[in-house]
């Protein structure tokens, strides 16, 4: 074959291979276009049927107070007209007992006239007695009808047009594309959730499994939260969305995305003498037990691991002492009063940071309630390097941070680490400390 022949072939298998991309290319757009008409089909179902549920609930409850507020002015009708007819009746009652009277005084009189001469003068004697003594000049009073209640249904006409335009402006469509969560970082008993959409404020729901109700987990501006309380190989579900500033509506959700964890969450170790811990023991409080000397207290097992992200909160602080401080070390030693020792890395309550026991000249904040101090570990030299090293042949590149401030510095160990303790120490009461 000639050299001709060879490059013909060869720009003939080149175009096909151009062509097979450009078709995989095309069908991946395909499926694209697909997806997102799905999106549109299937939120402009979801959203007819959100707004046929909302008017027929609003519908129903609107109904329900109508019928309420009608009752409650029938009843109000019928208690004036029942305490305005009972004296009309008594009155009534009064004025035909008075004829009845009448009538029979009448009978009396008429008797009298027509009876015969020996007795009418008796007769006629008792009558006008009997006459005399009902009072017939007398008359009951019969209240006048400017005194008489006359019930009328007050309506303000106006509430059917203030209806009809809160209805008419009640409800909006939102059209906004969702916004979607860029990653999920499994952290020590928690989640980290990261979202690249740039907006005002976020709403970050989540719930555990497939099924269930979402509930809120976070609303505010920042981009990535961790999900703290979360069971390690659990299924967990989270969606998110958004609102630009000045805006009332949230956008629509994000497809949900399911994620899980499987590093043990952080927890301090139970049955140190003058520590309290929280019920899921990630939670520290410094009691005020053997005030005379510090206590360090250590987590339950050495699950800080290098490339993650250790985070300490001071909740509440207390006095403060030289020999206060949290942070991680290679092993749990007990009877030790500081952290501030030989194979451990610290940061004091005043600001000053510890390596294997001596203090550094770089200095961060001091603690304050409500401050964060958090821990960056990298492996630097897996492997021996000069024995001339001073304090190890094993290196840590540390970062410290606190506040605005942070320290960056290498830490030699005579033995590689997989994983590491945090600790703290604290001489005095009403320190308080989280740490996730």
């Amino acid at each position: 074959m000639s050299i001709e022949a060879d490059i013909l072939l060869q720009e003939a298998k080149e175009s096909i291979e151009a062509a097979q991309n450009y078709k995989t290319e095309l069908q991946q757009r395909l499926q694209d276009l697909n997806q997102a008409r799905k999106q549109v089909k299937g939120s402009a179902t979801q959203t007819r049927e959100v707004l046929k549920q909302h008017f027929r609930d609003l519908g129903g409850v609107l109904t329900k107070l109508l019928d309420e507020r009608l009752a409650s002015l029938l009843l109000e009708v019928d208690t004036i007209e029942q305490n305005s007819i009972r004296p009309l009746d008594d009155c009534q009652k009064l004025i035909e007992q008075g004829v009845g009277t009448a009538d029979e005084l009448l009978r009396e009189g008429e008797a009298a006239l027509r009876c015969s001469i020996g007795g009418k003068d008796d007769k006629l004697c008792s009558f006008t007695k009997k006459a005399l003594q009902i009072q017939l000049d007398s008359l009951p009073e019969v209240p006048s009808l400017v005194d008489v209640p006359c019930l009328s249904a007050q309506l303000d006409e106006s509430l059917l047009g203030v209806l009809r335009e809160r209805i008419f402006s009640h409800g909006t469509v939102a059209s906004h594309p969702p916004v979607q969560i860029d990653e999920l970082t499994e952290r020590p008993g928690g989640i980290q959730v990261d979202d690249e959409f740039a907006a005002q404020d976020y709403r970050l729901q989540y719930r555990k499994g497939t099924s269930g109700l979402f509930e809120d987990v976070y609303v505010g501006q920042d981009m990535e939260y961790i999900v703290l309380h979360m069971d390690p190989n659990m299924d967990y579900q989270f969606r998110v969305c958004a609102r630009g500033d000045g805006q009332r509506e949230w956008s629509p959700w994000s497809i949900p995305q399911v994620a899980y964890t499987t590093l043990a969450p952080h927890e301090w170790s139970t049955g140190t003498e003058g520590y309290s811990l929280s019920s899921r023991r990630n939670m520290a409080l410094r009691n005020d037990t053997a005030l005379s000397r510090g206590v360090v207290l250590y987590s339950k097992a050495p699950t800080y691991f290098c490339g993650q992200t250790l985070t300490f909160q001071i909740i509440t602080a207390g006095q403060v002492d030289k020999r206060d401080s949290i942070g991680v070390c290679v092993e749990c030693v007990n009877g030790q009063e500081t952290l501030q020792r030989d194979r451990a890395v610290c940061i004091s309550t005043n600001g000053a940071v510890f390596v294997n026991g001596k203090e550094m000249t770089n200095q961060l904040p001091p603690f304050t309630m409500g401050c964060i101090v958090t821990f960056d570990m990298e492996m630097v030299n897996l492997y021996p390097v000069n024995n001339n090293l001073e304090g190890g042949s094993h290196k840590l590149r540390v970062t410290i941070g606190s506040g605005s401030r942070e320290v960056v510095f290498d830490w030699l160990l005579d033995e590689p680490c997989d994983s590491l303790h945090f600790a703290c120490s604290f001489a005095y009461p009403g320190w308080k400390v989280l740490v996730f």
